[in-house]
């Protein structure tokens, strides 16, 4: 097979056979095989694998977080109604409303927490029992923080339901590290952005399932919302059921596990044929590699200087995704649909149909990302955010605080909100999640995994405690427009440092960052990963 230096790129001639080209990169004591990986498609084995790992993970992290949010009321009953059985049978002893307040925070805000703890761990447990062995072995703990919720009504014990949130916390953080690792490393190069989205979409689909199972009309009801937070233990079943029939990560087995047969029969079961001669001959030069470099310390993340710039990107991505304000916009929305005259009822019905937007959306972004690039949608959605945040702030400062009774003010408000769910939806609200697996090599990838994953549970915990004391204690109407601030520095950011990963094997990746002046070099490997047939 031919190599070609890179400074003397020229354009490859491919045959019939998809002729393997390689490139030699300099890379200070040895050269470097970079390969252009060959386009393959879908298969039905790759699929059942991404839907067992994201049916009880990613799923469920989103359901878990939307679950209490609709029958909230119900909930803050409950607490009242067990503090008063405990005083006795004939007590008129009842909380405070300034302690009901306090114990609703702490349901919802601990479940973030749980999700820092967990997210901080994921990394640990994916190379220690791997990442398909992580995913299973955390469902175990899904049934209990499961049992404990669903218990804790018979039980009159709201203890019982916060320390089961605490617990399905700390289950999400560890899913949401393990579950996009194992989607980047099953999914061949061409299909990595797409099988990376399923992820997100997932979470979507989980949020959108709990909103409506929420419902007074199906599970929101005074009998019926233990069995609403208990539901959780049907996606954990169908994952136990599935996953176990799937292999371990091939990536995992040869890199850390060092199996390569075990690897190489995972290849085969995904990819449905024996020619996997490609993915393996990768896998061994990043392994040659790996071997040449010190061994990995978690510290070496802030210390080495090739780390640091993956690292900085990664977590900027994250805070990206969640300092963009979306929580704060799903929290407004049914506000904002009362603003342009719909009741209650159907401004409730109203958000969910903005949760479908996110799910279609999310959906239409899959078969983008190998297409368009990361890079590409990440901007186009940021800018998004940006524009339409502007014009929701606007909007709400004309309407509330300069009390302006246009017409359309309301309407551009809701348009303004659909518009925003689409922008995020068509990549800021997915890539974060397996942009760092990608930009990662094996060593560092789960130690980097975790910092993100806690960062984002961190800068969730975050936006779901400063946001509704700014909207309602501090500047009301005007707390959208730090969002809007934070989006200039974020789409600046994406701009000048952020890579395009569409097409590239890991080890391509990898390169970009080991010199600096590899960066000139990222649109000729691109162009030629496009031009392989």
């Amino acid at each position: 097979m031919e190599k070609q230096p890179l400074l003397g790129f020229r354009r490859g001639i491919h045959n019939s056979e998809n002729t393997e080209e390689k490139q030699t990169l300099i890379t200070g004591a040895h050269d470097a095989d970079v390969t252009v990986a060959t386009e393959r498609h879908y298969t039905k084995n790759l699929a059942f694998a991404i839907a067992a790992c994201v049916c009880g993970s990613s799923f469920m992290l989103g359901y878990n977080t939307g679950v209490v949010n609709t029958p909230a009321t119900i909930i803050k009953d409950f607490y009242n109604a067990s503090y008063n059985k405990r005083q006795g049978t004939n007590s008129s002893k009842y909380l405070s409303t300034i302690s009901i307040s306090v114990l609703w925070a702490t349901t919802v805000s601990v479940f973030a927490l749980g999700g820092m703890i967990g997210g901080l761990s994921a990394g640990y447990w994916c190379n220690k029992y791997g990442r398909k062995g992580a995913l299973l072995r955390n469902n175990l703990l899904h049934l209990i923080s499961a049992a404990l919720m669903y218990y804790s009504n018979f039980l009159n014990s709201y203890e019982m339901l916060i320390a089961g949130r605490l617990l399905v916390g700390i289950c999400a953080g560890i899913n949401s590290g393990a579950a996009p690792l194992y989607l980047m490393e099953i999914a061949p190069t061409s299909l990595r952005g797409f099988a990376g989205v399923f992820n997100q979409l997932a979470i979507n689909i989980g949020i959108l399932v709990s909103q409506i199972l929420g419902l007074d009309s199906v599970m929101g009801t005074k009998d019926l919302w233990p069995y609403d937070l208990g539901a959780t233990v049907v996606p954990i079943v169908i994952m136990l059921c599935s996953l176990p029939w799937c292999p371990e990560s091939p990536r995992f087995l040869m890199l850390t596990a060092m199996d390569e047969n075990k690897a190489e029969k995972a290849l085969i079961w995904l990819r449905e044929t024996e020619d996997v001669g490609e993915d393996m001959d990768e896998m061994k030069r990043e392994a040659e590699t790996q071997r040449m470099m010190p061994e990995f310390a978690f510290m070496d993340l802030f210390r080495n200087k090739f780390f640091r710039e993956p690292l900085t990107i990664s977590v900027v991505l994250q805070l990206t995704q969640q300092f963009s304000g979306i929580n704060a916009v799903i929290y407004y929305s049914t506000e904002i649909f009362k603003t342009a005259g719909l009741s209650a009822h159907w401004a409730e019905y109203a958000t969910i149909a903005t949760g479908g937007v996110n799910v279609v959306m999310t959906l239409v972004s899959a078969f983008l990302m190998d297409r368009v690039g990361r890079r590409t949608l990440l901007l186009v959605g940021v800018g998004g955010l940006l524009i339409f945040s502007a014009i929701l702030a606007l909007s709400l400062i004309l309407i509330k605080e300069l009390n302006i009774t246009v017409v359309w003010l309301p309407y551009l408000a809701i348009v303004s909100v659909i518009c925003y769910i689409i922008a995020f939806a068509s990549g800021p609200g997915s890539i974060p999640w397996f942009m760092v697996a990608e930009i990662f090599s094996q060593g560092p990838r789960s130690a980097a995994v975790s910092v993100s994953t806690m960062v984002n549970w961190f800068s969730n915990f975050t936006v779901g405690l400063v946001f509704p004391l700014l909207n309602e204690l501090a500047i009301h109407q005007y707390s959208f427009l730090p969002f809007v601030a934070l989006l200039i520095i974020f789409l600046n950011f994406i701009y000048r440092r952020v890579p395009e990963t569409k097409g590239k094997t890991f080890e391509q990746i990898s390169l970009l960052f080991r010199r600096p002046d590899m960066m000139v070099y990222e649109s000729i490997i691109q162009q030629d990963s496009i031009n392989t047939p």
